[in-house]
């Protein structure tokens, strides 16, 4: 049997090889560089360079709204790139292993920009250096994702790889932020409010770099020992010498499955969602509710108890529900739950700053809302990974790196909209720069919700409708599996038949 036959059905047959605790554990920490990266970038990227910089939020919605022009070259390139790669460490892990340190000085480098840059220059280095940052992560983000359907074939265990992921995700994103906020972000007579301290940014760069360096290296070398159960390139090594053209096609070939384009739209929606969100979710706790360093921090943490919660759950309701109707309940459920402290602080019928009740009423909602979301997005790229066995049996190529590149394409194209739109909600609202929590005008921030919440709810029940059209069942994805060991099955006996007696089995 040739290498590629043999690989192709030892990948296929994935679900029988046990896997250890201590790789997917592994597996499941990488999603900690990414969700370092996004609470940095998503959060405090734009607080940092509009409050204690200065520069006009507009601009610096644009600058990140801006890279989704490299990730569109980029992140397709990569996916592609990765599919029809043969090495000694098969598709994913050279990509994955190659991201750790350009990943890590890009974004060191981002919150650095030389003094005396004009506004505009400064929008541009937030551009550059984002762009950058986010292009050589995701050659690690892709490939680490992409592994999910060559780890295992089963329909209700994928959910369980994925909700480890996002419960990692959430632990690098939420525990990164409230670390930072409980001892980085430190607060003084000139700034009482910690996350407004220009001082603090250069320990809290220097953090998150180390942490997304220390995800990477884990996730690669913890699942390095699974490289012989990967499936390698189809085909010949010289189809890596196809002409661009043709690699163009099969890359935008994904977009003529329906399940792929259902979750893709959705995606569009959400992921600007949470960009919005994450770019506005400081200025709520600053301006509306008025809380300090350590209440953020601690209302930081409900994320992470939202992701404890989420990760047991998003199977259970996977199986109960199914995987695209779970998705939708869940996402505009939680969302709706998430927005009524804003809608009731807008009625003037919730806390007050100062009231003993805020902060704990805040941390149960938070985290009733964030566990309902993270079982959406848990179930989505759970749904995502049956995709790329529905297209392997239309095509007959197993594409994954092409499918999460595209998807990869798609989250962070999403989260620069939403810090595009959170940028203009900003400026339609008047918010100043640098402004004064405590003398900042009430009708300011009423103007901010106002513009805030309908945007918000809009998004995600815009985006639910459209994961109505995803098509694929439990009992559809079990069934391509199916056809698939039996293609398998059938490529190995012919080539065995075809192997002359006594040559070389494989």
């Amino acid at each position: 049997m040739s290498s590629a036959a043999g690989v192709a059905f030892e990948a296929l047959d994935n679900s029988a090889q046990k896997l250890g605790l201590g790789t997917q554990l592994s597996y499941g920490a990488g999603a900690m560089a990414n969700g370092v990266k996004s609470a940095a970038f998503s959060s405090y990227l734009m607080l940092y360079f509009n409050q204690v910089v200065g520069v006009p939020a507009a601009i610096v919605g644009t600058a990140l709204a801006m890279t989704l022009l490299v990730d569109a070259i980029v992140d397709p390139f990569l996916g592609r790139w990765a599919d029809v790669t043969r090495s000694r460490w098969g598709r994913r892990h050279p990509f994955m292993y190659a991201a750790a340190i350009p990943t890590t000085i890009f974004f060191f480098l981002t919150w650095f920009p030389p003094d005396g840059l004009t506004h505009i220059q400064l929008g541009l280095w937030i551009f550059a250096f984002a762009a950058a940052t986010r292009a050589s992560i995701s050659a690690f983000e892709i490939n680490a994702s992409a592994m999910a359907p060559e780890l295992s074939g089963n329909y209700a265990q994928r959910t369980r790889l994925f909700s480890l992921r996002y419960w990692f995700g959430y632990a690098g994103a939420y525990g990164f932020a409230s670390f930072s906020l409980a001892f980085i972000f430190i607060e003084t007579s000139e700034y009482p409010r910690g996350q407004l301290n220009p001082a603090s940014y250069s320990n809290f760069a220097l953090l998150g770099a180390a942490l997304i360096f220390i995800a990477i290296l884990v996730c690669a070398a913890g699942t390095h020992n699974r490289i012989p159960f990967m499936r390698q390139a189809d085909g010949h090594p010289d189809d890596q010498k196809m002409a661009f053209r043709e690699h163009l096609s099969e890359m935008l070939s994904a977009f003529r499955n329906r399940g792929f384009l259902a979750i893709f739209g959705f995606g569009v929606f959400k992921y600007t969602a949470i960009g919005l969100y994450s770019a506005t979710t400081l200025y709520f706790g600053t301006y509306l509710f008025k809380l300090n360093t350590a209440q953020l921090a601690l209302l930081t943490l409900d994320s992470f108890v939202a992701a404890t919660l989420a990760a047991p759950l998003a199977p259970i309701f996977s199986n109960w529900l199914g995987k695209r109707k779970s998705s939708m309940i869940f996402a505009v459920l939680g969302v709706s739950i998430g927005l009524t402290p804003l809608l009731l602080s807008y009625l003037d019928m919730f806390f007050v700053p100062g009231d003993s009740l805020l902060v704990p009423v805040l941390f149960v909602i938070g985290a009733v809302y964030g566990a309902m979301v993270a079982i959406s997005l848990i179930n989505t790229s759970s749904m995502l990974a049956d995709v790329v066995e529905d297209s392997a049996v239309a095509t007959g190529k197993h594409t994954a790196g092409t499918f999460f590149s595209a998807s990869s394409f798609m989250q962070q194209c999403s989260n620069a909209l939403g810090l595009f739109v959170a940028g203009q909600v900003l400026a339609i609202s008047q918010f100043p720069e640098k402004a004064d929590p405590a003398t900042i005008p009430e009708s300011v921030v009423d103007s901010l919700l106002i513009h805030y919440i309908p945007t918000s709810i809009g998004l995600w029940t815009i985006g639910a409708l459209i994961l109505t059209f995803y098509p694929i069942t439990r009992e559809r994805h079990e069934r391509n599996i199916e056809i698939l060991r039996a293609r398998e099955a059938e490529a190995r006996e012919q080539q065995q038949r075809d192997t002359p007696l006594g040559g070389p089995a494989r």
